[in-house]
């Protein structure tokens, strides 16, 4: 009995922090779509982003806290999964019972953690040592007066090789939410008959539309970017 409650606290756990994740993704998406649209305002909402304390000291550190979670317990969920089931029934056609994404949510969510690795050495760090460490707050390049923003995103798309990293990562991602953002909502009880098809529906619609957008946006500034 203990054991199949912390199997379900787990659950839950996982869900939550993949839900916190699913708002942190569209809000990011949004930030960078201004990229697009209107760099002079990606300037000035990235430095707001970059310098707000409750955004630095506050949402910051939740959003790790969140990711990290959210990995701990999916590693951990897959292993007990494994576990549970030490043959491999041979004979058995999973392909028939359940969908790719779901017999490998392992696979695409250790991905998208690489993807994030990278992510954070691209922008992360070095922001957290500008800011931080050489206590530069003013979000200036030296010797310019605009905001260094929007150079330093289209700086890291000139590469055909990272633009092609990131593009495949958030395919990774997309299959990642097909099947994580609907068990998400099951998981916390959210997903019943009435409501189920909605959830799939808006589930498979950001699922698509949310990766692809950051693909459109990295594809954007590869093509912009001087070669």
């Amino acid at each position: 009995m203990e054991n199949s409650k912390t199997s379900i606290i787990r659950k839950v756990l996982m869900a939550l922090s993949g839900l916190f994740l699913v708002i942190f993704l569209l809000q990011h998406l949004m930030i960078n779509s201004l990229s697009v649209i209107n760099p002079d305002s990606f300037n000035e909402v990235s430095h707001f982003m970059g310098t707000n304390p409750a955004v630095q000291f506050l949402l910051q550190p939740i959003l790790i806290f969140g990711v990290i979670l959210h990995l701990v317990m999916g590693i951990i969920i897959e292993q007990q999964n494994r576990n549970a089931r030490p043959i491999k029934y041979a004979f058995s056609n999973a392909g028939a019972n359940s969908s790719w994404m779901s017999r490998n949510m392992i696979i695409s969510g250790i991905t998208v953690m690489l993807f994030l690795g990278l992510h954070f050495y691209d922008f992360w760090f070095p922001e957290i040592d500008i800011k931080f460490i050489q206590g530069d707050m003013s979000g200036m390049l030296e010797g310019e007066t605009d905001f260094r923003y929007f150079k330093e995103l289209q700086h890291k798309f000139v590469s055909p090789v990272r633009m092609g990293i990131y593009c495949l990562s958030f395919v990774f991602l997309s299959l990642h939410l097909l099947h994580g953002f609907q068990s998400s909502f099951q998981t916390v009880g959210f997903k019943n008959r009435k409501y189920a098809p909605t959830i799939e529906k808006l589930g498979n619609i950001y699922a698509v539309a949310v990766p692809l957008g950051f693909i459109i946006i990295a594809l954007f500034h590869f093509i912009n970017s001087s070669h």
